[in-house]
């Protein structure tokens, strides 16, 4: 065997979703901050997401992160997040399966009964706290990036669908926010295709009409998933609860609750004076998998009312790989086809 490439990924999931994480052959990316570095490889080297997240490598479901040593010295470790179709600045999900496998495989040291490091990400600083027992994580806690609203009581015109209620808040990335009771989903498992075919028409329509910008990084400038809400709940507990279902493109729902869907939701519901600070609230989603959030703070980001929201999950290992490139393979950079990935990428 001669591979021109091996690359070596820890498999992992958070609540569902999946998020492999490349602890080994490759370098970090050249550039001053996590922003450059993510910068980077989406316009110099991309070939190394579509090697590892699309077929025949990866999938519609696979996302990958690189880990990379910080920039800014309070930081323990970077990591710079490959999904289908973007570098996302944050990742909820992704982060918990960063601070799991950083724990488990022994890259940065465990503490028991309890692990505080703070991961740098291209969106900003995360503060982690994992409960840790007998060598593993049993919980993540991730105080995220400051989350905002953008745009409140928005509409679009959407073919087929009409005029549609439509709010744009940032959580790590920006969200079109959409009633999912209004569209008449419930949220189901198995309404997972209709909800990814709807969600790419209404997030192509808010794009054309809202032209959004984080105040601090004018290059985060773009709606980048659509997510269904569901009307707010009281569970058994007296906690606040809501499902959700977020669509990411090019056309696959979010198997956890999504941690930065979460996080733009909350900014949402405190903007409309629906959750207060230190106010629980699970985020459930259309899986049934669960986030533990809520409110630490009020902040602002430049001059933008925003929040510091908290989401806490479980990650789970499964398993240890090495990719490798044959110099003969055909696909290189992999492929997509229509028929898993709802529409082929190039």
């Amino acid at each position: 065997m001669h591979w021109a490439q091996t690359i070596t990924v820890i498999g992992c999931h958070a609540e569902g979703e999946v998020g492999r994480v490349i602890t080994g052959g490759v370098l970090p990316p050249p550039g001053d901050t996590l922003f450059e570095k993510k910068r980077y490889l989406e316009r110099d080297a991309d070939g190394l997401r579509k090697f590892l997240l699309y077929e025949p490598r990866g999938g519609a479901f696979v996302h990958a992160n690189l880990v990379v040593p910080p920039t800014r010295p309070e930081a323990d470790a970077g990591f710079i997040i490959m999904e289908a179709t973007d570098y996302p600045p944050m990742s909820g999900s992704n982060s918990i399966c960063v601070a799991t496998v950083l724990l488990e495989t022994g890259m940065i040291p465990m503490k028991e009964p309890e692990t505080r490091l703070t991961l740098e990400t291209p969106g900003g600083l995360v503060d982690v706290v994992a409960t840790c027992r007998n060598g593993r994580c049993e919980r993540v806690m991730v105080e995220n990036v400051a989350s905002f609203v953008a745009v409140l009581d928005g509409s679009v015109e959407v073919p087929g669908l009409g005029k549609i209620a439509v709010d744009i808040a940032y959580g790590g990335a920006f969200f079109a926010i959409v009633d999912s009771a209004a569209l008449g989903f419930s949220l189901s498992a198995d309404e997972a295709r209709e909800l990814v075919e709807v969600g790419e028409r209404i997030k192509a329509e808010v794009v054309a009409k809202y032209p959004v910008e984080h105040p601090e990084n004018t290059e985060i400038n773009t709606v980048t998933f659509t997510q269904f809400a569901a009307p707010v709940e009281i569970c058994s507990e007296g906690v606040k609860l809501g499902r959700n279902a977020v669509v990411i493109s090019p056309g696959k729902i979010d198997r956890s609750p999504c941690g930065t869907g979460t996080s733009a939701r909350l900014a949402l519901l405190c903007a409309r004076g629906q959750i207060g600070v230190n106010e629980p609230f699970n985020s459930i989603s259309p899986i049934g998998s669960e986030f533990k959030c809520k409110i630490l703070g009020e902040t602002l980001v430049g001059e933008t009312a925003a929040i510091r929201p908290q989401i806490s999950g479980r990650a789970w290992i499964t398993g240890i790989h090495q990719y490798g490139l044959d110099p003969t393979d055909p696909f290189p950079e992999g492929y997509t086809l229509s028929d898993t990935w709802y529409r082929a990428l190039p």
